[in-house]
């Protein structure tokens, strides 16, 4: 929860402000849906209020909840599933790098016009600067994250096989 004092001129507590602020977000609801959860559990807010304090306080959660993740991404079952899709952007193709970790959040991504070592290092090095290096990485059979591995010296980390790679496959499914 953010510090009391960016709560100073509210009437409404800051627990019920975070759970409606939470329940937007999480649960992906409508303003309205929310207002008529809290009224089932006796809090009586309008969705404009609702609105308001995603405007004002979803930053700050946000920001909490990444720390409070990150913080926490240090155990021994922290595992990055890396895959590599193509997608066209103003008609030309281009590849999207992805880092998914064990939970199914996509950590990173990276567009590159090229799927090739140095697109595959450059990514990886900017996910592992940014959220450090992961106890096994899973990956399909494609030769640049071999060789990207190599060069960081993460080839015992890399696990290759037919369906290991499901969770990143599946993270961009259309719904």
């Amino acid at each position: 929860m953010p510090n009391p004092v960016s709560f100073r001129y509210f009437k409404t507590s800051p627990e019920i402000i975070q759970l409606a602020v939470m329940l937007y977000v999480r649960f992906l609801l409508s303003l309205r849906n929310v207002e008529d959860l809290l009224h089932e559990r006796g809090v009586d807010v309008s969705y404009e209020s609702v609105r308001y304090w995603w405007h004002r306080f979803g930053a700050q959660f946000a920001s909490q909840i990444k720390k409070r993740r990150a913080g926490g991404m240090q155990s021994s079952n922290w595992k990055w599933h890396l895959d590599e899709v193509f997608v066209r952007i103003k008609g030309e193709r281009h590849y999207l790098w992805r880092a998914v970790d064990h939970e199914g959040e996509v950590l990173e991504s990276y567009v590159t016009p090229r799927r090739d070592r140095k697109a595959a290092l450059k990514f990886l090095t900017k996910a592992m600067k940014r959220y450090g290096r992961p106890e096994v990485l899973v990956t399909d059979k494609l030769r640049s994250y071999g060789a990207a591995m190599k060069v960081i010296g993460n080839t015992d980390r890399q696990e290759t096989g037919r369906w290991l790679n499901n969770r990143a496959e599946n993270s961009h499914l259309p719904f």
